[in-house]
């Protein structure tokens, strides 16, 4: 990556270029990039105390659990890469739900044989087993410095005391207004007596939401799972035929896995491996690739564009039939991420037409994406980083809320195949390797991710966007490394999608029309302009400074360093 000073300074002095257009938030000791502003303010207060990037992290974590309710979480689940300077070690932290022990491959169908969509994403037997706040805690007692009455501190004063309500948060509260008040307990928390939307400014405070905060400050994991709260979780399942028990949530267990590892051009990626699908299938795109002369080809051209969009629809096709729990499922890790088993695949891409999805395998129709996980990266002054992405699935969840805890239920069981070759929620179809099971953890696309150079950490960076995520970070790495942009020209440049099924490429505003109908010409079914892809939250370090980059494409996110 080439970094140009200007004006020529000393060498204590942050390298910028005025040449780009994007410049990205610089700052000395440490950094928190967010989806939202109070929680980056947590996270750098964690560290301004003295803690290291793990325990600015999890109070990033509760943080937003109050102040982004539609994907911080407590009943959630996601995956931490964590990077830890002094050993020279990475790994993969899998907080992922759990199905419950009374799930089944059928359990989501009905009478016909068909899939309940209903019940498998809005109904109490949406939920999978939460994970989050296991995940948090454990990470912070291996790898953390501070108490978690310390981190934790932060999140339970702002849904005590309250925050200004602000702009983005009442637009997205008013958007889910009919199903959030559907549920008592959420329309209760989330909506004024005469179920009035809270107004920009107005004061919102979520009384039983700290209340459950305090329980796992006083009782740690096992104030959620098997004390007061998990009472609650439990009374309010059994009222209304839900899945998950008090054995459930005693069992459940984080799992710490070997990352998946791959190169790109002299850098190495370090990112989740399964059941995320996101790191075995960006490493995947990044071998099929990386003997192309992409920036000889030009940024966003039609040449370079055309091979982007190929890449995905293979590596989204090899989703649907490899990849699933590799407790419960033998995930071809080394296989897919083979160097020659990407040279195999980038040989079968035309070089002046695009292929069909059939031609890969058969099409299925689209469905809807929720865009509401969330993604935050953090470094440290010592060089420890962490990349965290976790989710409730949909944006709030199933909607239900656990009546006198304050926190919302995920819907993550809709990320099983809940009948093969059915779509999930995002349009993304699976099989056997995806099937309910009890215990198992369900696929995910979420590709939290630590890029090395020389041994070093340079970046660290994820994103939410359900189906979306892993192709967002591909290109935000190629951004980077491949067009030597800087982490904010990287994170604002316009982005594409493919995913195999539907076959249909989406792509963002600032694509030109000459380069859109090129590809259209050579047959890629183009859909421009609609919507926007993903939200990264991004940190690089180069020559012991931090440079950061919130995307725009979502309100109220924030990167700041002191």
């Amino acid at each position: 990556m080439v970094f140009v000073q200007f004006p020529a300074v000393a060498n204590d002095t942050p390298i910028i270029t005025y040449q780009e257009r994007f410049i990205p938030v610089i700052a000395k000791n440490g950094m928190v990039a967010s989806q939202e502003r109070m929680a980056t303010e947590v996270g750098v207060e964690i560290m301004r105390q003295g803690g290291n990037a793990v325990d600015a992290a999890v109070a990033v974590g509760f943080a937003l659990a109050v102040t982004l309710p539609q994907a911080g979480n407590l009943a959630g689940g996601g995956f931490m890469m964590v990077h830890l300077a002094e050993e020279n070690k990475t790994i993969a932290i899998d907080y992922r739900e759990l199905a419950p022990r009374a799930a089944h491959k059928d359990v989501y169908l009905d009478a016909a044989g068909q899939v309940d969509q209903d019940r498998l994403r809005f109904s109490h037997q949406s939920a999978g087993v939460p994970g989050t706040v296991a995940g948090m805690v454990h990470a912070l007692e291996k790898y953390g410095t501070m108490e978690l009455r310390q981190v934790i501190a932060p999140a339970i004063r702002l849904a005590e005391q309250g925050f200004d309500m602000p702009y983005w948060l009442e637009i997205s509260l008013g958007s889910r207004q009919e199903r959030l008040q559907k549920d008592p307990a959420a329309g209760a928390a989330f909506f004024h007596e005469n179920g009035r939307v809270y107004a920009m400014g107005e004061r919102f405070r979520q009384p039983d939401l700290a209340w459950s905060l305090k329980q796992i400050r006083d009782h740690g994991r096992d104030g959620f799972y098997k004390g007061a709260i998990a009472d609650k979780i439990v009374a309010n399942m059994e009222k209304n035929n839900g899945l998950i028990t008090r054995v459930d949530l005693a069992n459940y267990k984080v799992v710490e896995r070997t990352p998946i590892r791959g190169t790109y051009k002299g850098y190495e990626i370090a990112t989740m491996p399964p059941p995320s699908s996101g790191g075995i299938h960006l490493v995947q795109m990044l071998n099929m690739l990386e003997g192309d002369n992409l920036k000889g080809l030009g940024h966003n051209s039609a040449a370079s564009l055309h091979l982007l969009i190929e890449s995905m629809r293979q590596a989204y096709a090899d989703r649907s039939k490899y990849l699933g729990d590799p407790d419960f499922f033998d995930v071809p890790m080394a296989e897919l991420t083979d160097k020659a088993y990407a040279q195999k695949l980038r040989a079968m891409i035309p070089a002046d037409r695009a292929r069909t999805s059939a031609e890969v395998a058969p099409a299925l129709g689209p469905k809807y994406e929720s865009p509401d996980t969330t993604h935050y990266s953090v470094m440290d002054s010592a060089g420890n980083v962490v990349s965290n992405t976790y989710t409730l699935n949909y944006s709030y969840g199933s909607g239900i809320m656990v009546p006198g805890a304050g926190f919302l239920l995920n819907n993550e069981m809709d990320d099983f195949s809940a009948k093969p070759g059915v779509p999930n929620g995002f349009g993304l179809v699976g099989g056997k390797a995806n099937a309910v099971e009890a215990g198992k953890r369900p696929l995910s696309s979420m590709t939290p991710t630590i890029v090395f150079k020389d041994g070093k950490a340079l970046l660290a960076t994820g994103s939410p966007g359900g189906s979306t995520i892993i192709t967002v970070v591909f290109q935000t790495i190629l951004n980077m490394i491949e067009f030597d942009m800087n982490i904010a020209a990287a994170t604002f440049a316009p982005r594409l999608h493919h995913q195999w099924l539907p076959d249909k490429t989406f792509v963002e505003q600032g694509v030109s029309a000459d380069t859109l109908a090129i590809l259209k010409a050579m047959g890629h079914n183009i859909d421009a302009g609609k919507r926007t892809l993903g939200s990264t939250q991004s940190i690089t370090r180069k020559d012991g400074f931090f440079y950061g980059a919130s995307d725009s494409r979502r309100l109220g996110a924030l990167t700041r360093g002191y």
